[in-house]
């Protein structure tokens, strides 16, 4: 048997609802267990511990990736981060395909800067804007307590919980539920919650800053403030013993910049930077 049905479902959602496939919908409540490693490898198991999925993390030079394999790690999704994207943007491919007439699905965040899970999900081959919500995910994701809403309507599809064991958890394990609604498409549901875990946590670069890696994702839309970092950072960039290079401090006053800070903040920012050994 691949899932019970669980305490924590909500009103169920009547029509259904494939993405990825109609072979991943199922006509009750399912619960799968989500377990993450350190390297952010991910297995998805049903409450009888049968692998359904596995998320491998699959890089390129340019892309951070991770790939949606079955118990027997075929492929069945890409999902691929857009680089320099402002609202961290990741994009979903049928298989290992690149091509746009694969695109399944997009998110994206709802803030450029934001402190809990606020994130859009748009779906592909539609009649309407490409940008109009279809889903959004909403909660903590610290806490373990995200919700995956139809659109801005307030049925729930989707939730994640914290596990139900009196067993202690050991240290650096990362283990969560999510209750998926019936005829929702789990897979679809399963490679959201992928993506937010990527969101979540970004992959270590040896030497570079995690605060300048989201800054550089700001720079492109912002090439009109270079003039003005090219006078105020001058003398930060070439006196100051720091380990970052100036086009890392560059992208970081321009995250500054683009949260709408005042001169005099951002000069303040140039001499904290002046005076550090980030």
């Amino acid at each position: 048997m691949m899932a019970q049905p669980s305490d924590h479902a909500a009103e169920p959602v009547s029509p259904s609802c494939s993405v990825i496939g109609p072979q991943f919908i199922v006509p009750h409540p399912l619960e799968v267990i989500v377990e993450a490693y350190p390297c952010r490898n991910i297995v998805i198991t049903d409450t009888d511990h049968k692998i359904l999925f596995k998320v491998k993390r699959c890089n390129t030079s340019f892309h951070r990736q991770r790939l949606l394999l079955n118990a027997n790690d075929e492929t069945i999704v890409t999902l691929r981060e857009k680089k320099l994207s402002t609202h961290k943007r990741w994009v979903a491919f049928r298989g290992e395909s690149k091509a746009g007439s694969d695109m399944i699905f997009s998110t994206k965040t709802e803030h450029v800067i934001q402190f809990k899970t606020h994130v859009n999900v748009m779906l592909a081959n539609k009649s309407s804007s490409k940008e109009d919500c279809d889903l959004k995910i909403e909660g903590s994701w610290s806490k373990r307590n995200c919700i995956v809403h139809m659109g801005d309507s307030s049925t729930t599809i989707a939730q994640m919980h914290k596990p139900q064991t009196s067993k202690k958890m050991k240290s650096g394990e990362d283990k969560f539920t999510v209750t998926i609604q019936p005829n929702m498409d789990y897979a679809f549901m399963v490679s959201l919650f992928a993506i937010i875990d990527a969101m979540e946590n970004p992959d270590k670069k040896k030497g570079y800053s995690r605060v300048v890696r989201l800054a550089v994702n700001v720079i492109s839309a912002n090439n009109s403030v270079l003039s003005y970092l090219n006078r105020n950072i001058a003398i930060a960039a070439t006196n100051s013993p720091f380990r970052w290079t100036r086009a890392e401090i560059d992208a970081y006053v321009t995250s500054c910049l683009c949260a709408t800070l005042s001169s005099s903040s951002v000069n303040l920012v140039i001499k904290i930077l002046s005076a550090s050994k980030l």
